[in-house]
């Protein structure tokens, strides 16, 4: 459902009620409603056909050609350690801006590549600070990419994953994500059998998506405070999903095995703990469809900073664990173990960050 067709749906409902949401007090709380579903990232702020037009003077012409595969170089930021690279990437379809941090650690055999996809309201510089992502990467030697949401495809630069267009391998911003990994590896040596894919939030969310769309491509999913793919399909039933009473995903759709990690505090406000056992969920189903059943193991629970929390793994028959659960008591809406530095963060707790490339870099078999 597209933006004005919720703010339609928003004015018929008032309408029927003998409201009129364009005068008096109406006007306000329409305007209240419109701006709260924008900073969820469900629709974009109302504008008038003459502050449409307004805004494509002020960008001076026409937009730019979209070529397939064009990777552009944009400012580059040589740092104390390795390299952090502004580009961008363009399929027939969209383009995307990205960071990509190259450590100084790299050499020349093939790396493996961790990509991260922001939450709400963030950006790729403001999540590799908040993570501190870049710094493991340096010590640990692989490449982090950092694809950027743009205010125009969503308000509160969310990931659009309550989409149902988005949930398929055809949608727009999984193919254009999935495009943006194999160029990378055009011009930087990858290992294909570790390319992995980690998120917040909405970010997570997307996270699993591509987990599911392109299992030949990720080799792990690591999602924090996320939704299973299949839960939302619009932006209703978004909400819905978001509070832990989303939709049910079919158990008849085929999933292939992909090795899951997942955060999540039991709470948090904005994306119920829930979800995060439902992802959990949609993890072992595709071994157990796969004849790849996993073990469940013994709850193990541990407390950083104040902070307690309970993992739950699920090993192959090799000992070797391929699902795993951390659930953070008292944990919010936050990257936890993560800095100051960046949004959406809980220095206190286990340090996701730190575990999640642990699990990510014990999946080569």
């Amino acid at each position: 459902m597209s933006s004005n067709s919720i703010f339609q749906t928003i004015d018929r409902a008032l309408a029927a009620a003998g409201l009129n949401p364009k005068t008096g007090v109406m006007k306000s709380v329409t305007r209240s409603i419109e701006k709260t579903l924008a900073s969820v990232g469900l629709a974009q702020r109302r504008r008038s056909d003459s502050g449409l037009a307004a805004a494509a003077l002020r960008k001076g012409g026409p937009a730019p050609t979209l070529v397939p595969g064009a990777a552009a170089r944009g400012s580059d930021t040589a740092t104390d350690t390795g390299q952090f690279l502004s580009l961008s990437y363009a399929n027939a379809q969209a383009r995307r801006r990205y960071k990509l941090y190259i450590p100084s650690s790299k050499g020349r055999e093939p790396a493996p590549l961790v990509v991260m996809l922001h939450g709400c309201k963030q950006t790729p510089d403001d999540f590799a600070a908040g993570t501190r992502m870049n710094e493991l990467a340096e010590r640990e030697g692989f490449l982090v990419a950092y694809p950027a949401q743009t205010a125009r495809d969503n308000g509160a630069n969310c990931w659009n994953w309550f989409d149902a267009k988005q949930q398929n391998r055809d949608g727009i911003e999984p193919a254009l994500l999935a495009g943006m990994v194999r160029d990378i590896g055009k011009s930087h040596a990858l290992d294909p059998s570790r390319i992995f894919v980690a998120g917040l939030s909405a970010g997570a969310s997307m996270a699993v998506i591509l987990g599911a769309t392109y299992p030949e491509l990720f080799a792990g999913v690591a999602a924090h405070s996320g939704l299973p793919m299949g839960a939302a399909h619009d932006v209703i039933s978004a909400f819905s999903a978001m509070q832990g009473a989303g939709d049910s995903p079919s158990s008849d759709t085929p999933r292939l095995p992909v090795p899951t990690i997942v955060f999540h505090g039991d709470a948090d406000q904005t994306v119920a703990r829930s979800n995060g056992a439902g992802i959990i969920d949609q993890a072992l189903q595709g071994y157990a469809e796969s004849d790849l059943p996993l073990r469940k193991l013994q709850r193990l629970t541990g407390a950083v900073g104040g902070r307690k929390f309970t993992t739950t793994g699920y090993a192959n028959a090799g000992g070797r664990n391929r699902v795993e659960e951390w659930v953070v008591h008292g944990g919010a809406h936050a990257w936890f173990g993560g800095s100051a530095d960046g949004s959406y963060t809980d220095e206190s707790g286990p340090n996701a960050s730190a575990e999640i490339v642990r699990f990510f870099l014990s999946q080569k078999s």
